[in-house]
């Protein structure tokens, strides 16, 4: 069933553009949810996380209405590939939505929990607690808060660099 699938999505789309109907070589991209798009630029696809498909045999189905007048149809299937792409798109636009909040909201915590080490760190001379009367185990305290803030500033570099990625909220 999912060959089909995948066909149809082909045809679909190979059938509403008029570059592949008219025998142009375009570059045709898969991009996830077995979605085919031959008028993508590279950059476009590389963010889409499209995938070139090189070497492909595709197959171009016309339509019985589109053999009658062309002009009528390009509208008319662009509609049907829209319409079959919509739950696609909004499926993934809402995990995508959900992906973004989950990860603010986890930045915005770790940027609170850097702050309250870096406030404690008090610039490299935090206080010094009362079990520590030896001079090495406030030492030992003082390295274990550094690595401790240079680890969090790597998580957060991380989550930003993730968050770069992520589609834009609209």
């Amino acid at each position: 069933m999912k060959p089909r699938l995948v066909f149809v999505a082909v045809s679909l789309v190979v059938a509403a553009s008029p570059a592949w109907s008219e025998g142009d070589s375009g570059v045709l991209y898969r991009c996830p949810g077995n979605d085919y798009n031959n008028t993508l630029t590279p950059s476009e696809a590389e963010k889409l996380h499209c995938k070139k498909v090189e070497n492909a045999a595709v197959s171009v189905v016309r339509s019985p209405e589109r053999a009658a007048s062309a002009s009528a149809t390009v509208p008319a299937a662009a509609a049907a590939a829209e319409v079959r792409e919509s739950p696609e798109s909004a499926a993934m636009r809402s995990r995508a939505s959900s992906s973004r909040r989950q990860l603010e909201s986890r930045l915005q915590s770790e940027e609170s929990k850097l702050a309250r080490l870096e406030q404690e760190f008090n610039g490299g001379d935090p206080e010094r607690r009362k079990d520590e009367t030896n001079l090495q185990t406030y030492l030992d305290r003082v390295a274990k808060m550094r690595t401790d803030i240079t680890r969090k500033q790597i998580e957060i570099a991380e989550m930003r660099r993730e968050l770069d990625k992520l589609p834009g909220e609209r």
